[in-house]
């Protein structure tokens, strides 16, 4: 039943393995390492590749991992208890080598591999026929109950009882005499001669009309116009019209416009724009590689460290001598039990900083798998030893897996006279357009010839967002100072055209011209609309872009899973395709905003697993930063 089972080291050697067929199961195995172990998700122990599940076991103490691989269609139950026997048998008639770290012995260990397999797949089978075995009748409920109890008498219904638990009596109708009626009312009621002494309905009617009056009757249109409140008829009444205050109309143009007559003798270059002394200062500051993420000053970390050191020598001063041994435990092997307290307190903490929720138990859980079996140092505390496993997944899953490195892909793709296309998707107001620009500039300081794909026909205002943008970079980097080649160009077709047929036609424009790089703006939509994500995903699969940025924003928690897992999904389900494009990378918008609360970072690089190349800092062109890991993990755990 299994196809596949390994013991290999943490540091990649394998010790023993066994294979049940001809498959090679080294991509599997592979995928496994690096999707799971290296990211540090191995909070669940079950991994899928392909065909195949592979289940896997940490033994921390002596860095080993036991997998086991087996067909995705077969539903064994039995796999996660052989797990437990494998390592308890491998680690106590092997334990003196792994001990002396003698890893490259011979391990002997096919046959107990065999009789713990097949104990093991001999108790499921028993439990899966000792659940099938039908009861019989003397044994089922059915046979303890009577023939009398299981006939049904509908006539014989047990009374209703009402809230205060008396029995609800069917009420007597009584009938309503004459002279009961005169006493309760001295308006002159009806008679009628019943031999029951019950009144009819006619009687019922007169007397009604007798104690309130007769019904009122609705006025018809006739009454109504001949009512001396109604206007004269012969009067024709005359529709006025209303008068909007600057409705748009030509006249109301010249009031509305406020403007300060300059603009018509502006143009794509740049000329006649008007920029003041801070903006020419921005020119010269982007060159190369972009700057980390600022964090806190060093004298800023020295002085509080300083005073935590001070509060813990006064507090031992105080407790005594031997106070600071307290919280230190000494060559103890750690329990889910033991880390358990800590990580809920951690997991409390990062979802305050704005990690989502369900990554922030995720996370947690991978910690304890990681921490559990693994002994501690003489000096070690829980609290410590937690807070480093911790800040070390943290670091590892910001750190990016493969590095986006954009001036030199754009210098590759420059040497094979083909444009660099980068293509920016997000939801709606995160900042799109705005940092689409401040990549731009970056990359003319670097200089490089962009073409902007203005490719959000939806949006009103977008052109002109993007054209305003355009005129005020050619101003900062005007032609002349580059061999008369204007740095920035716009390729735009209006309003209400097809996005994917617009960025097509940028990319061959810029291929013609000699474009450098090109930058697709495309509309927001929110990761729901699914017309706008097909259109999205047609987009993408028709022209193939060098980079698929997300734009998100720092500000969100839980929303930010949501729509990655949600765009990345979109883009699989509507391309057709058997290896589509998803994101490649993220764009964190809004960082000045959020203080240390810097949580969507963790959540969207851990759902995605896709790096963040920019981290957007202002709203000018220099403030576009890189992300610094340990600066994030830093102020998350502070």
């Amino acid at each position: 039943m299994l196809d596949f089972f390994t013991i290999f080291s943490k540091g990649g050697i394998v010790l023993w393995y066994f294979q049940g067929t001809s498959q090679i199961f080294t991509q599997s195995v592979n995928s496994l390492i690096k999707s799971v172990i290296l990211q540090e998700r191995t909070g669940s122990n079950q991994f899928t590749h392909e065909a195949l599940t592979l289940k896997y076991k940490l033994d921390n103490e002596f860095e080993l991992i036991y997998v086991v691989a087996y067909q995705k269609i077969l539903q064994l139950s039995y796999v996660d208890k052989f797990l437990d026997a494998i390592q308890l048998e491998f680690r106590n008639k092997y334990k003196d080598d792994l001990q002396n770290s003698a890893l490259s012995s011979n391990f002997d260990f096919r046959q107990d591999f065999d009789r713990i397999l097949f104990e093991v797949e001999h108790a499921a089978k028993k439990q899966i026929q000792k659940g099938k075995v039908m009861k019989s009748f003397e044994e089922s409920e059915k046979s303890k109950k009577s023939v009398k109890s299981m006939i049904e008498n509908k006539k014989e219904e047990p009374p209703k009882k009402s809230g205060k638990g008396k029995e609800n009596k069917p009420v007597k109708k009584t009938p309503v005499k004459e002279q009961e009626v005169k006493k309760t009312s001295s308006v002159p009621m009806a008679t009628s001669n019943t031999s029951n002494g019950e009144l009819d309905e006619e009687t019922i009617r007169k007397n009604r009309e007798r104690l309130f009056g007769p019904a009122k009757k609705k006025k018809s249109a006739a009454d109504v116009s001949k009512s001396p409140k109604s206007p004269d008829n012969n009067k024709k009444r005359v529709k006025v019209g209303t008068k909007w205050v600057l409705g748009g109309t030509s006249e109301d143009a010249k009031e509305l416009d406020y403007t300060d007559g300059t603009a018509d003798n502006l143009d794509v270059n740049g000329v006649g724009v008007s920029l003041k002394d801070e903006e020419l200062d921005y020119v010269g500051r982007m060159k190369g590689e972009l700057r980390d993420v600022e964090t806190e000053s060093e004298s800023e970390e020295e002085e509080e460290e300083e005073t935590v050191t001070q509060k813990t020598s006064s507090k031992k001063s105080s407790g005594g001598m031997f106070s600071m041994f307290k919280n230190l435990v000494g060559s103890k092997m750690l329990t889910e039990e033991d880390v358990a307290p800590v990580l809920d307190k951690f997991r409390e903490h990062l979802v305050s900083k704005n990690v989502a929720a369900d990554i922030a138990l995720k996370l947690c859980e991978s910690v304890s798998a990681k921490l559990e079996g693994k002994v501690l140092g003489t000096f070690s505390s829980i609290n410590s030893t937690v807070k480093t496993a911790l800040t070390e997944s943290l670091v590892q899953i910001l750190s990016p897996r493969r590095r986006v490195d954009i001036l030199r892909d754009a210098m590759d793709s420059k040497q094979k006279k083909q444009p660099y296309c980068i293509t920016f998707c997000g939801v709606n107001g995160v900042g799109k357009s705005t940092n689409l620009a401040k990549i731009c500039f970056w990359l003319i300081e670097n200089g490089f010839r962009v073409l902007i794909a203005a490719c959000d026909t939806f949006r009103a205002g977008a052109v002109e967002q993007l054209r305003t943008h355009t005129r005020k970079l050619n101003a900062l980097h005007p032609a002349e100072r580059h061999g008369g080649q204007q740095m920035v160009q716009l390729y735009e077709k209006g309003y209400g055209k097809d996005a994917a047929g617009i960025a097509m036609e940028a990319i061959n424009f810029a291929r013609d011209c000699h474009i450098d790089i090109v930058l697709v703006d495309t509309a927001g939509r929110m990761q729901d609309n699914e017309p706008l994500m097909r259109a999205l995903a047609k987009l993408i699969k028709v022209n193939q872009p060098d980079l698929v940025l997300f734009v998100g924003e720092a500000l969100v928690g839980n929303e930010a899973v949501d729509q990655l897992t949600k765009f990345n999904q979109a883009l699989a389900d509507h391309s057709n395709m058997t290896n589509p494009r998803l994101i490649d990378g993220i764009i964190l918008t809004k960082f000045d905003t959020i203080d240390d609360k810097v949580g969507a970072a963790i959540s969207m690089t851990y759902t995605t697993g896709q790096p963040i190349v920019f981290v957007g800092t202002g709203q000018t062109y220099t403030d576009l930063r890189n992300l610094n890991a340990k600066a994030v993990v830093h102020a998350l755990l502070k």
